[in-house]
């Protein structure tokens, strides 16, 4: 027969399983996942279901704007365009909307690419040591030594201008941060009691990093990358503003915005004439970035060690 303490521990719940399911208890009882994830599923809806929202006059072309008419002065809103006309009266809910997988694929794909590069280096680095460690982080250095945004410029002009070549660069310049943290994490971690009992348990070096020390020090990367996605898309939207970003009438939050740059001020005697031009794209863009931050704020709230239990 089975002994009273044996029956007991194969009844009881596995600590990890239990300590996740009290983290995604105390996430989605947090307001800040409430609203945060509301904001982002709305726009994850309004991506997914665009092609009925608002169906593309060329379907081999969707995200090129449609034009209302074709005078050059912007359009109040009305029912041919429910939020107004961009100049060349380009429709401002068409961009909006198809703009948001625009936003969507900027993001996810410029945050994924850096937080894989980062974790590769920054865990390298941090557990190998040595010269390793110290060519690689001087790399790092280099990168944060120099301007970004103006490195950012100079790669795009040299890549030729558009939204592949935005993304090509962000990711380029992205990844030094992520690697940073993670080798401080695994600094901490990597000599502690249990890592040591691996090794004496012979343990290879790659069970040790991706069985024990990174499932325990990803957590501040996964932050990181959380709010980076919006401010990822500020980055691309502020070189398309510059003008490095794609050409006029593709639907990119930032394109619309440059596109209307001569257009934010209105004639004297209406100063906010064209208001709905920079207001809507610009709320828009405001919007997508507070949701990622606010989930990010509430998952760093979740798994950071000092405030979780309280």
């Amino acid at each position: 027969m089975e002994t009273a303490p044996a029956a007991r521990a194969e009844k009881a719940p596995n600590p990890r399983l239990k300590e996740f399911r009290f983290a995604l208890k105390r996430l989605f009882r947090n307001p800040l996942t409430i609203i945060g994830s509301t904001i982002i599923l709305f726009f994850a809806v309004v991506a997914l279901a665009a092609p009925l929202i608002a169906p593309p006059p060329d379907a081999s072309r969707p995200f090129n704007m449609p034009h209302v008419g074709r005078k050059m002065e912007p359009s109040p809103p009305s029912v041919k365009a429910p939020l107004g006309t961009l100049p060349q009266q380009y429709d401002i809910l068409y961009g909006v909307i198809w703009g948001t997988r625009s936003a969507f694929r900027i993001g996810l794909l410029v945050v994924l690419a850096n937080v894989a590069i980062g974790i590769v280096l920054g865990a390298i680095a941090g557990y190998f040591g040595g010269i390793v460690d110290e060519v690689i982080m001087r790399i790092t250095d280099i990168f944060f030594a120099i301007p970004w945004l103006v490195m950012a410029m100079a790669l795009v002009v040299a890549l030729g201008r558009g939204l592949n070549s935005i993304i090509l660069v962000l990711v380029i310049l992205g990844w030094p941060s992520y690697t940073r943290v993670i080798r401080s994490e695994i600094l901490v971690i990597r000599n502690m009691d249990y890592i040591q009992a691996a090794r004496a348990g012979g343990a290879s070096n790659l069970q040790i990093l991706f069985r024990h020390i990174l499932p325990n020090s990803i957590y501040s990367v996964l932050i990181i990358a959380t709010m980076r996605i919006g401010t990822t898309v500020i980055t691309a939207a502020a070189l398309s503003f510059l003008g490095l970003g794609a050409e006029s009438g593709y639907a990119d939050w930032g394109q619309m915005v440059s596109t209307c740059r001569n257009w934010i001020v209105g004639p004297v005697e209406n100063r906010l004439a064209y208001w709905y031009v920079v207001f809507i794209p610009g709320f828009v863009i405001a919007m997508f970035v507070l949701g990622w931050n606010l989930l990010g704020d509430a998952i760093r709230d979740v798994f950071d060690p000092k405030m979780r239990r309280r």
